[in-house]
């Protein structure tokens, strides 16, 4: 594992690791301003081959995509990709997995709840259960395939319902 000056103002850090297959491989990246955000990366570049979740809930995410990603429908996959960007990482992307408690869930789920648009409108019950279900989803993930201890958006309990009312369009059929 090495971090090096890159030109006169840039760091890359370049590292090598075992895969799963037994092959030895390595990786850069380059373009950092400070040295110190080189090692972060590097890092948790390594933290995410051993398979580790003290990973950032982020880095996280990239691994569920890819162990789950091929084997989902496309149009499923293009939901839960876009709720894992626009309403999962935004909120957790930093903090590291292990860290996640369900305090913080609850918190989430209290802003999920409490957001509105710009008509003053809510998110409906059922999409605020989507959103917890994806969350459960990639901690159950953790739990079952890296190691996590438990899930904390289980003992959080879930937000939102099932299903909506059924809605009456006042239509009467002759018969």
């Amino acid at each position: 594992m090495a971090v090096y000056k890159d030109g006169e103002k840039k760091w890359r850090a370049v590292y090598r690791f075992t895969d799963w297959t037994g092959e030895r491989k390595q990786t850069q990246k380059r373009g950092f301003n400070t040295k110190r955000e080189a090692q972060a990366w590097e890092r948790e570049q390594l933290r995410k081959v051993k398979s580790d979740v003290d990973m950032t809930f982020e880095s996280f995410a990239e691994l569920y995509r890819e162990d789950v990603g091929a084997r989902i429908k496309e149009t499923t996959w293009e939901t839960k990709n876009s709720i894992i960007d626009k309403k999962l990482i935004p909120y957790f992307g930093k903090k590291r997995m292990s860290d996640i408690k369900p305090k913080d869930i609850i918190a989430w789920q209290n802003k999920m709840m409490n957001y509105r648009d710009e008509h003053g409108k809510p998110y409906s019950p059922v999409y605020l259960k989507t959103l917890h279900n994806q969350l459960s989803t990639i901690f159950n993930h953790a739990v079952k395939f890296y190691g996590l201890s438990e899930n904390p958006a289980a003992k959080a309990g879930n937000m939102g319902k099932a299903k909506n009312k059924e809605k009456s369009f006042g239509l009467k059929m002759n018969t």
